[in-house]
């Protein structure tokens, strides 16, 4: 269990880099909205197909036939990291941030409930204090939000959701994780064509570009799809709810942004909320394992 909550944790702070690395390069133009998504996705696919590669270099497990992952994973990590391109043209990191997550826990419990699961008392109270608490971090005092980029990262949260649900029966998250990415590549051919249409490209922006591509988007979601099968997806969509909070603590480094009490008091209800939920969930009876030795992950 440990072992997963360090994957969950690191998981968080990949998504948490990916709002930061982009509010930075296109908050401040250093590249335009379809390069940053081309590159990202392409530099993604790239690194995580060699390293799946490699690894099977040398085993004794034979390679699987065919590519990994599949196209409808494919498509949603296409639509999630183009709406969130263009979104962070006009939304804050923090605001950014809270509007995806909360996409994200609307369509991920949404589909839990439909499913018929059933939350304990503990984590629905967990979940209201974490969400009111990172509500109240963002909105207060800071006006409404551009229409247009909230609808863009509102479609791009929906996506991640539709992303996460399929991730949770993943049996070789890495190399599913590859496979979704190649397969997202092919949607990038046309993202190509308007890049070039207005190229604006700069050396920082390409390099945040190709950071958020390998190392908060390849290797961030590898992890993530390693520890989804252990979690149940009310707890999947609650453990996101920090990922604004760790966003917002990056801006105070990386963007200048300041350190306000209301920030500090709400991080503690926030993660707190998390805390208790997870608490609750654990201290219920534990259903044993299958005599074949497969996992019976909850539902």
């Amino acid at each position: 269990m440990r072992s997963i909550a360090a994957l969950t944790l690191v998981a968080m702070v990949a998504f948490a880099a990916n709002s930061l690395l982009a509010r930075l390069a296109l908050g401040n133009h250093a590249i335009d909205a379809a390069s940053y998504t081309l590159i990202r996705i392409v530099s993604g696919a790239a690194f995580l197909y060699l390293v799946a590669w490699r690894m099977q270099v040398g085993s004794a497990v034979p390679p699987p036939r065919g590519l990994r992952g599949n196209w409808v994973s494919a498509f949603a990590l296409f639509v999630y990291a183009l709406a969130f391109s263009y979104a962070y043209l006009a939304l804050g990191a923090a605001m950014g941030a809270l509007i995806l997550f909360s996409s994200v826990q609307a369509t991920m419990i949404l589909w839990s409930l439909s499913q018929g699961a059933r939350p304990s008392t503990g984590e629905v109270v967990g979940f209201v204090a974490a969400f009111a608490g990172f509500v109240y971090l963002v909105l207060p005092g800071i006006g409404r939000p551009d229409p247009l980029g909230t609808a863009l990262m509102t479609l791009s949260g929906m996506a991640w959701g539709v992303y996460t649900l399929k991730g949770r029966s993943s049996s070789s998250p890495l190399a599913d994780t590859a496979g979704n990415f190649v397969r997202a590549g092919a949607f990038c051919v046309p993202l190509g064509l308007v890049a070039l249409a207005d190229p604006n490209l700069t050396y920082a922006g390409v390099t945040l570009a190709l950071a958020s591509g390998i190392v908060a988007s390849g290797l961030g979601y590898a992890i993530w799809y390693l520890a989804l099968p252990a979690l149940t997806t009310f707890r999947a969509a609650l453990v996101q709810l920090s990922v604004p909070v760790i966003t917002a603590a990056g801006a105070i480094v990386l963007l200048d942004e300041a350190l306000t009490l209301r920030f500090a008091m709400v991080s503690i209800v926030v993660l707190g909320g998390i805390a208790l939920a997870i608490v609750s969930r654990h201290r219920k009876p534990v259903r044993p394992l299958p005599a074949a030795g497969g996992v019976d992950h909850p539902k």
